[in-house]
């Protein structure tokens, strides 16, 4: 016989970690955090420990990628080999190279490239530790770095994943509930503008299901934006390194 399928929802609908369906993990900010890059953020959201790093306007090599009329966004997305419970190979796996495509598609509505003609802006998303929904905490701290570094954008990007646990709708999956639950689905959205810049689905959903989960990420989104313009404010108005924490379900 198989292993019985772990219980991620008790009676009471109380996930393992004590949260409701629609509660995020505790998340924390901080911008500008290393004096070698033109823009960083760092973020804790749940377990997730993320970094984000932005250089340039800068000149572009190989000159042969150059684009005569607007910016060059690279985006490198890595996962440090000590970040996961087994060892990882720091070597860049298909994972790692597909997110880093899926966070520059993310950002690149946001920034306006045309301003930056014939330069690069790169973008370094490296997780510390893993926990689930990493490539949205990513997304939501390389935007803060974007801004940090001065970078001309038309909104702020922030992301937030939902999905199915035992057949409930939820916000902010972790990494138990992302690996034993029935769907996860990844959303990015310009808040501002009522843009969506990353809609991933893995599972099955019904049509109620799938509305709800959609409109919860954006909700759960917003939230979060919320606390990306305090963590600027605090930053450019507060001193130095400084950041923004939240914490729901708690009493």
């Amino acid at each position: 016989m198989g292993e019985a399928k772990k219980q991620l929802m008790d009676a009471e609908g109380k996930r393992l970690d004590g949260r409701r369906w629609d509660d995020l993990r505790p998340i924390s900010l901080q911008v500008g955090i290393m004096k070698n890059a033109d823009g960083s953020a760092y973020i804790e959201w749940g377990k997730n420990k993320i970094m984000a790093a932005v250089y340039g306007p800068k000149e572009v090599h190989p000159k042969h990628q150059v684009l005569p009329d607007r910016a060059l966004l690279r985006c490198r997305y890595h996962m440090a080999p000590f970040s996961v419970d087994e060892r990882k190979n720091p070597a860049p796996s298909r994972r790692e190279i597909e997110i880093s495509k899926v966070i520059r598609e993310a950002l690149e509505p946001a920034v306006i490239v045309e301003d930056y003609p014939r330069t690069a802006i790169e973008v370094w998303v490296e997780v510390l530790q893993s926990d689930g929904g990493s490539r949205c905490a990513g997304i939501t701290a390389a935007s803060l770095a974007l801004a940090d570094a001065g970078i001309n954008m038309r909104d702020m990007v922030v992301g937030c994943s939902c999905g199915l646990v035992e057949d409930t709708v939820v916000a902010d999956l972790d990494d138990t509930e992302d690996k034993e639950g029935s769907g996860d689905m990844p959303v990015a959205i310009l808040p501002n503008l009522g843009q969506v810049t990353l809609l991933q689905v893995d599972g099955i959903y019904t049509r109620d299901q799938f509305q709800k989960a959609f409109e919860l990420a954006i909700e759960k989104g917003k939230q979060i934006y919320g606390m990306q313009r305090q963590a600027l404010t605090d930053r450019f108005f507060g001193g130095e390194a400084t950041s923004s924490h939240v914490e729901e379900g708690a009493e």
